[in-house]
């Protein structure tokens, strides 16, 4: 058998996946090769692993032969299904970066129900305000939207709050220990209820301005918003007038509309970061010394699995993308 790595390797991720698989399968770099060989190389593989599949092989009819394509990040988005042929089983990465995720999730609650970045802007200026209260999260109601990986690594982290979870995934089961698990029917349910909201649920078809003036009009006047799944989850517009409109809720983002790895330069189409309510950060959750080789590990684990068993975690359904 034969796996293909169709992004540039460096010499630790190559020791990473051989670790993982050259017991079972030869591994073909795929940007080693010269360009006449690659067409045979992608032909007669069994998986690829890849990270941005359309620019690293260029015709992904070629995939028609593999069994599995394996997408080392979490997120699957930025994948072109409608280029891929059917007979290919896709698979994302979801869960790989969930602890230092939930890491920073807490990180901007707390910031945002501690009011920390505007006091210290405010004693930067000379001003103290020891008069503006902070927020108190412990106990209060932890919402969930996307209660897969990530999801339940930011649940894990907060249990030291003694915060009740609210739950919301496809199956509207978990084995986790909640107050609430439901799926996207009961979505008003938790808003209504939620004294924090995360959103860490993948963007498709039916997640896609999820989030309008609507939703955020169910929330408590003084919730708390956490985005560390996909800015277009939430309307970009109505984010911004409610935050306006209602200075006790609090927003905190690290994924945008517009970002440089999705090939537009950053930019927001309104004013947020004049607000005090409101906290950003580079879409660098998941960014902490060592993650992208602990997901490439994660990722070559799974080909293994698939490629011994024909059973792969983190399948992807087409028809929430195409």
């Amino acid at each position: 058998m034969r796996v293909v790595v169709s992004f540039k390797a460096t010499q630790e991720h190559k020791g990473i996946i051989e670790s993982v698989l050259k017991d079972v399968v030869d591994v073909v770099y795929l940007q080693e090769l010269p360009e006449e060989k690659r067409k045979d190389a992608l032909e007669g593989s069994d998986a690829v692993i890849s990270i941005y599949p359309d620019k690293e092989i260029g015709d992904l009819s070629l995939l028609g032969g593999v069994k599995l394509l394996q997408i080392v990040w979490a997120g699957v988005d930025h994948v072109p299904f409608e280029q891929i042929p059917e007979s290919v089983t896709v698979a994302s990465n979801a869960g790989a970066y969930a602890e230092p995720m939930a890491e920073h999730v807490v990180g901007m609650v707390l910031a945002l129900a501690k009011r920390l970045l505007p006091n210290h802007l405010k004693l930067a200026k000379g001003i103290y305000d020891r008069h503006t209260l902070n927020k108190e999260i412990r106990g209060k109601n932890l919402g969930i939207l996307g209660f897969g990986g990530i999801g339940k690594a930011v649940a894990r982290a907060f249990r030291c709050f003694d915060m009740k979870v609210y739950a919301i995934n496809r199956s509207g089961k978990t084995e986790e220990p909640v107050e609430f698990i439901g799926t996207l029917k009961d979505l008003d349910h938790v808003l209504k209820v939620s004294d924090v909201l995360v959103l860490s649920l993948p963007l498709t078809k039916e997640t896609r301005n999820l989030i309008t003036r609507r939703e955020l009009n169910l929330m408590k006047r003084d919730a708390i918003l956490i985005n560390v799944a996909r800015a277009d989850i939430v309307n970009q517009r109505d984010l911004y007038e409610h935050l306006k409109e209602n200075p006790e809720f609090q927003a905190g983002f690290d994924v945008w509309w517009k970002e440089p790895f999705r090939g537009e330069p950053f930019s927001v189409d309104y004013p947020f970061f004049e607000l005090e309510n409101f906290l950003g950060s580079p879409h660098n959750s998941n960014v902490v010394p060592g993650m992208f080789e602990r997901a490439l590990k994660r990722a070559a684990e799974n080909v293994r699995e698939f490629l011994l068993t024909g059973m792969a975690r983190n399948v992807v359904r087409r028809e929430d993308y195409v």
